[in-house]
């Protein structure tokens, strides 16, 4: 059975905390109940990465997808959540993980922040190809792992990045930025 791991960096306000526990809901809700999802903070606060890993294994967990909910492919999404995840994962090796990529640039988030902002989406972005590269310089290196024009220009399907030995390898043959 597969296990999705929400994990935030935590917080002092409980307000905030609380909030992964309703996104956590949200997601099992769409999943069903084949899926086990659970949240977890890196810091701070209440289920740990090593508690709610353990979680999704009494659950009937064989494989946990850790997503870091965070915007970018900073630190903590790059290095830090992975190592916890590595080290949370030693005691059950005959369990299969690996960590997403941050949000990056998606248009479903530009969807929120216009729909917050009270802004219609323009008729012509509705034509044109979200799968583009967005940085104006077409680097395509901007985004991080989550570069979805990346993924298509090398003709690879996205998957989650493999952790091995505390690093993040991506679809397309390196290693995710440690540096972050």
């Amino acid at each position: 059975m597969k296990a999705i791991l929400i994990v935030d960096h935590g917080s002092r306000r409980a307000e905030a905390n609380e909030m992964l526990t309703c996104v956590a809901n949200l997601v099992q809700a769409m999943t069903g109940p084949d899926v086990i999802v659970r949240p977890a903070h890196m810091e701070l606060a209440e289920p740990s990465i090593p508690t709610a890993f353990s979680s999704c294994v009494e659950a009937g967990a064989t494989e946990v997808v850790v997503f870091p909910y965070m915007l970018s492919p900073g630190k903590h999404s790059t290095g830090d959540i992975p190592r916890m995840v590595s080290a949370a994962a030693a005691a059950y090796p005959e369990v299969a993980f690996s960590v997403t990529p941050a949000f990056g640039v998606n248009e479903k988030l530009g969807e929120i922040i216009l729909a917050r902002a009270g802004i219609e989406l323009s008729a012509a972005f509705a034509e044109s190809d979200p799968n583009r590269c967005w940085d104006p310089a077409c680097s395509e290196k901007l985004c991080g792992d989550a570069c979805r024009a990346r993924l298509l220009a090398i003709d690879l399907p996205p998957r989650p990045p493999r952790v091995t030995n505390g690093f993040v390898s991506s679809d397309f043959g390196g290693l995710g930025g440690l540096g972050g």
